[in-house]
């Protein structure tokens, strides 16, 4: 018996001696053990890879204390996991330890009341084998030496209101444990807060955002690639999301795909669920990937029960479902009756590109083909809608669902299809309106119908060709120029759906007697500025639309295949960011393009002028590049013609009441096929300060020529400066060299227009990524710079930009010592505006 004491005497003093020695050496600081405790004001436990800390600390203003973790290698991140959030400590007396039981507790000095405690029950009676120890996954476990690598308490499985990487969220359904983020009640205070973020398991889970118990966001559910109200996260780079569900577990975890990149998924006290990197470098600082709710079409129910939300450029409009319609109460109600569709020959419409209703109330059938799922809701009368469970409806799975349908909304880019039921008068009503609808039972009724087609096609064709034929004898129209192969005398006000017939060659043409009388007989009072072809004039027609009329003059040197050129392009065009063309005007020698009037003229008209450009805050900026962008992206992609526009520069960028900007002046602008890569030209064209460097050495033009003009236009935009401007202390003689030497000197921000005021003034990485991504644009070498489509989505997801190469046009220049570098004498002309009709290839 005496020597079981003494050697267990013996094995405590070398244990708590091991202890003291091991901390004075430093080699075990992320740990926390029986004999070494945390103190308040003297000790910080720092993970092995020096990544998380954890310790006492006070929030913002408060002098309360609290134990919390944070990131160690990257300062100026909230907390990310606080142990007494809603017990603080009035003083510095705090110690974290393990107790007699190997509970890890937060108690007071000389005071035996417990704080905070993991509260756990362990069969050991060696409470000096327990160990608490700080990982590199910022993830604080409590093991036993014996048997170290199973944690018997983890901070993972106790989330504050941050999540990190390889931490889950949702729910164990063996042990009830529910991991949920709560917000901190205020940046002082990291009591439990009034917003929550959590999976709710039932039909098929998603993650909401509660504020109290009232939903305020949901993630849609999970369709095999991510969560579907989160259209932005499946096509990301930077993380890898994964969800489970099982008769285990109902959870969701997210990983990033670089061990590097340190990252947090924050609830806020202001209720939005944010995602953060910390970019490391000279300029290190945590950026905002993203934060949900996106927009008012997020708020749950936004549009009640039926509803759909649509986002629109001043928000947002509410609609209903199909076969439903507004009340006087302003909610959806079936336009005959719920009895119309319980076995009265009802059927489904399909609403693409949306948000699933809220599926915590839908059933959930494994196995099914959408087929099947759509004969089982026909079986019940309360079934109103179906959907699979994937995006791509391969999976076999549908849900549908019984009863009402809340917080469906519509996305341009991204959802899926809803199968909504209808009664059998709208569903005549819809597939009459399908332009597939079919009416042909048979082929040979078939046959019958096309040769009828034909036919009639036929007549009508010669008929239409006697008839403008005898008009252009009746008119003396024969010394017109052709520039259509069967253009037609057709006037505006006879054409009230003009917009529809953009898509064809054969524009409205105006009567002169019509352009005259909308200007004023071209009165000098209505002359908006001098284009590449000539003058241009606002007018009026009779039925008050404003135009601007663009004229063809003599003395141009652009000339009737520039005029065709134009017109026969953007008549076949259509987008948001694109000048919309009415019509056009040709009488003998005189060649007349009819626009939409622009109010606010064009952007160089803005961002050159030192006043007006004051009235360009910098989220009005970011607007304007992001919607030249897409206008670009159109014109290289998404239209049925991919063109070049080759002369994009900042006063062929027009802007409307609303300052939407859109592209215009398409003279110069050529077509390329689809699988086409570049074209050649001996005939260079395109204004000087904006063509790219294989185009105006080589004649070689491509896409990317685009790209390099959209590079300056938005590093223009972004400093408020010509290319061609004459840098004072800069050996640099353009806009471009200036930017370069200033991103490599990691000074960037100094391009910035004055006029927006200093970095706090606006969001300094916004502006630094959209720097970044000009420079890129710009690069020497047409292969490294970037696609309009990847340009978008670098604009959009403010994430994965890489380092910009050498930018092309680096002129430089010796300032000579005795001269006023401010003078205006060693300043260079501005070309920026000068449009070159030829130049040399060398």
């Amino acid at each position: 018996m005496i020597m079981y004491f003494v050697k267990r005497f013996l094995f405590l003093f070398l244990h708590t001696l091991l202890q003291f020695l091991l901390l004075r050496c430093g080699t075990s600081l992320d740990t926390i053990t029986v004999s070494q405790p945390v103190t308040d004001g003297r000790d910080v436990l720092v993970s092995d890879g020096k990544t998380f800390a954890l310790g006492f600390f006070s929030p913002g203003k408060s002098t309360h204390r609290y134990v919390g973790i944070w990131y160690y290698s990257a300062p100026g991140q909230a907390k990310v996991w606080v142990a007494n959030r809603d017990k603080p400590i009035i003083n510095r007396s705090g110690v974290l330890s393990i107790d007699v039981h190997g509970n890890l507790v937060l108690s007071v000095k000389d005071q035996s009341q417990h704080i905070w405690s993991t509260d756990i029950v362990s069969k050991s009676k060696n409470n000096i084998s327990f160990v608490a120890q700080l990982l590199d996954s910022g993830n604080l476990i409590l093991t036993h030496d014996d048997e170290r690598k199973m944690a018997l308490w983890q901070s993972f499985d106790y989330p504050t209101d941050t999540a990190l990487p390889n931490m889950k969220l949702g729910l164990d359904r063996r042990t009830g444990l529910n991991r949920v983020l709560t917000s901190w009640k205020s940046t002082d205070d990291p009591g439990t807060g009034n917003w929550s973020y959590k999976i709710d398991s039932n039909g098929s889970p998603q993650l909401f955002l509660y504020k109290g118990k009232v939903p305020w966001w949901r993630s849609g559910h999970w369709n095999g690639e991510g969560w579907s109200g989160i259209p932005t996260l499946h096509n990301n780079r930077l993380f890898n999301i994964s969800f489970v569900n099982n008769e285990n577990e109902s959870t969701t975890i997210w990983r990033a795909l670089y061990p590097t990149l340190l990252s947090t998924l924050v609830v806020n006290e202001s209720g939005f669920v944010e995602r953060s990197v910390y970019t490391k470098g000279s300029d290190s600082k945590w950026l905002k990937l993203g934060a949900a709710p996106f927009d008012k079409c997020d708020i749950y129910g936004k549009c009640g029960a039926f509803g759909k939300c649509n986002e629109i450029d001043s928000g947002f409009e509410c609609s209903c479902l199909p076969g439903l319609q507004r009340n006087a109460s302003d909610g959806c109600v079936r336009k005959r009756g719920a009895a119309s569709i319980c076995r009265s020959g009802e059927g489904f419409v399909k609403v693409p590109n949306v948000k699933v209703p809220d599926t915590s109330a839908a059933r959930v059938k494994t196995g099914l083909s959408m087929e099947a799922c759509k004969q089982l809701c026909l079986q019940n009368c309360s079934c109103t809608a179906y959907a699979s469970v994937d995006a791509r409806e391969e999976s076999g799975g549908c849900m549908n669902w019984n009863g009402e349908l809340i917080d469906t909304r519509v996305y341009v880019d991204g959802g899926q299809n809803l199968y909504v039921r209808v009664d059998a008068v709208e569903l005549g009503l819809y597939h009459s309106r399908k332009p597939e609808a079919g009416f042909f039972a048979s082929k040979k009724r078939l046959a019958i119908m096309v040769v009828a087609m034909l036919v009639t096609s036929f007549l009508i064709f010669v008929f239409v060709h006697l008839v403008i034929k005898r008009q252009r004898k009746r008119k003396g129209s024969a010394n017109q120029p052709m520039l259509f192969n069967d253009a037609s005398s057709i006037p505006f006000q006879d054409s009230q759906k003009h917009d529809e017939r953009r898509g064809k060659p054969d524009l409205p043409f105006f009567e002169l007697s019509t352009v005259v009388a909308a200007t004023d007989n071209f009165s000098p009072a209505n002359r908006l500025g001098q284009g590449g072809f000539g003058p241009v004039y606002k007018g009026q027609l009779t039925n008050g639309q404003e135009i601007a009329v663009k004229t063809l003059s003599k003395s141009s040197s652009q000339g009737t295949e520039e005029f065709k050129n134009e017109v026969m392009l953007i008549a076949k065009l259509q987008h948001r960011n694109l000048v919309r063309l009415f019509g056009c005007s040709i009488h003998k020698e005189e060649r007349m393009l009819i626009y939409e009037y622009m109010p606010n003229k064009s952007l160089d008209f803005f961002i050159f002028d030192e006043i007006k450009r004051q009235l360009l805050d910098w989220r009005k900026r970011f607007e304007i590049i992001v919607g030249i962008a897409r206008g670009v992206l159109y014109l290289h992609q998404d239209s049925r013609l991919k063109i070049i526009h080759r002369d994009l520069k900042a006063s062929n960028v027009l802007l409307d009441a609303a300052m939407t900007p859109k592209i215009s002046d398409f003279g110069l602008a050529r077509m390329f096929g689809d699988d086409q890569i570049e074209a050649n030209t001996n005939r260079p064209v395109g204004t000087y300060g904006y063509m790219s460097p294989e185009y105006a050495m080589e004649g070689l033009y491509s896409t990317k020529s685009d790209v390099f003009s959209f590079g300056v236009l938005a590093l223009e935009i972004i400093s408020g400066k010509r290319n061609n401007h004459f840098y004072v202390g800069s050996p640099c003689l353009n806009l471009i060299g200036h930017a370069w030497d200033l991103w490599k000197e990691s000074k960037a921000l100094d391009i910035v227009d004055s006029s927006l005021g200093d970095e706090a003034s606006y969001p300094a990485y916004e502006v630094l990524r959209c720097i970044q991504i000009g420079l890129l644009c710009v690069q020497e070498q047409a292969a490294d710079r970037p696609t309009m489509l990847e340009v978008v989505f670098m604009l959009g997801n403010e994430a994965n930009v890489p380092s910009p190469k050498k930018p092309a046009f680096i002129n430089r220049r010796i300032i000579d010592s005795g001269q006023d570098p401010s003078s205006s004498a060693g300043a260079p002309a501005s070309l920026n505006d000068i449009t070159i009709s030829e130049l040399e290839a060398r």
